[in-house]
């Protein structure tokens, strides 16, 4: 399996994992949303709480150039150390919710 196939199956596999069910209503569904054309991956929270509308982004992640950008992370989980975790190398990884002076500080990939 080439690389970019392995990196948006493991994607795949953390937007899975992470799906957990929405606990505070039976109206809100976790969707993962796979664009493999363009390489967007998000997990995201669509529902209805009462009569509160629910759309709540829950990690955002896109393949540019070969790297796994983490756009967004609003769980609690190291989504960077899980991506190494699962074999994807830490220089081809960019925590995109940083700015690129922070990001050298990562220990990943700035670009």
């Amino acid at each position: 399996m080439d690389k970019l196939q392995q990196y948006r199956k493991i994607i795949r596999q953390i937007l899975t994992e992470q799906a957990h069910p929405y606990t505070h209503s039976n109206d809100v569904e976790a969707e993962i949303i796979c664009d493999t054309e363009h390489d967007h991956y998000q997990l995201a929270y669509v529902g209805w709480e009462q009569q509160k509308r629910v759309f709540s982004l829950i990690l955002h992640f896109d393949i540019k150039d070969g790297k796994i950008w983490i756009q967004y992370n609003g769980t609690e989980t190291a989504i960077a150390q899980l991506l190494t975790e699962k074999g994807v190398l830490a220089s081809d990884i960019v925590l995109g919710f940083h700015s690129p002076f922070k990001r050298q500080f990562s220990g990943y990939s700035v670009t």
